[in-house]
């Protein structure tokens, strides 16, 4: 048993703590952004967008707790929620280790809750990973925008992943973290990356752009989220690189 006091009413500003919250303890959120689609179904107040969130709407809730990233939210945003009296926990993810501690941070010191078998299985699954014989290493460009092209550059959550699963991005040395490219310019590769978030890469938006270079379509959601999808996240992304 947790000694911190179970919330009653949560505001998910993240989509991927939405589903991790909804997943562990169904009934406990009380608003999520309109970027908050899962789990399917859910039946919540939305309180508009990650960068533009309706604040009034957030305080009129009464949440006892407000969930937020570092990355995905604005800190003017978060601060007036301060000042309004609402608790708000922002979580900081750049690697899968982090992900780990930050998901336990919210759900047990943040929210109350026991610790979630979903949880537990997320990180056997990416242990049983680490026990596989290391694949050949491969290097990619990883884009996650078009108009203007942006790529995956230093010290991501993403990179850290695909760095997990034998794939190397090439920006990883790069001083910004989601630096904009030229195509022209890219650095050498063996492949790219393409996931459907946050820019939606198709088969037919994407490749295109990268003649000569072998193209892997994968799942946004288990490249970029960190709650219930990294238990299967391992296997998925595993077979979308092939």
């Amino acid at each position: 048993m947790t000694s911190v006091p179970r919330a009653r009413r949560v505001v998910s500003l993240v989509p991927s703590l939405t589903e991790a919250v909804a997943e562990t303890a169904p009934g406990l959120l009380a608003g999520a952004t309109d970027w908050c689609t899962r789990p399917a179904g859910l039946d919540v107040v939305r309180v508009r967008g990650t960068k533009n969130p309706d604040l009034p709407a957030i305080v009129a809730l009464a949440p006892d707790l407000v969930i937020a990233n570092e990355e995905e939210n604005r800190a003017a945003d978060l601060d007036a929620l301060r000042a309004a009296g609402l608790r708000v926990l922002v979580t900081e993810v750049r690697s899968l280790p982090q992900a780990f501690q930050e998901l336990e941070r919210v759900l047990v010191d943040g929210c109350g809750l026991a610790r979630p078998d979903w949880l537990d299985a997320a990180e056997s699954a990416w242990r049983d990973l680490a026990r596989r014989p290391a694949p050949g290493r491969r290097r990619a460009v990883v884009p996650i925008w078009r108009r203007p092209w942006m790529v995956l550059g230093r010290d991501t959550f993403a990179g850290d992943l695909l760095a997990r699963l034998g794939v190397d991005q090439v920006y990883a040395d790069h001083p910004e973290r989601y630096p904009r490219v030229q195509l022209a310019e890219l650095r050498p590769a063996d492949l790219v990356v393409l996931p459907d978030e946050p820019y939606r890469f198709t088969v037919d938006d994407g490749p295109e752009a990268f003649p000569g270079l072998p193209a892997a379509l994968v799942s946004g959601r288990h490249l970029t989220w960190y709650g219930p999808s990294l238990t299967e996240a391992p296997a998925v992304l595993a077979a979308a690189l092939g």
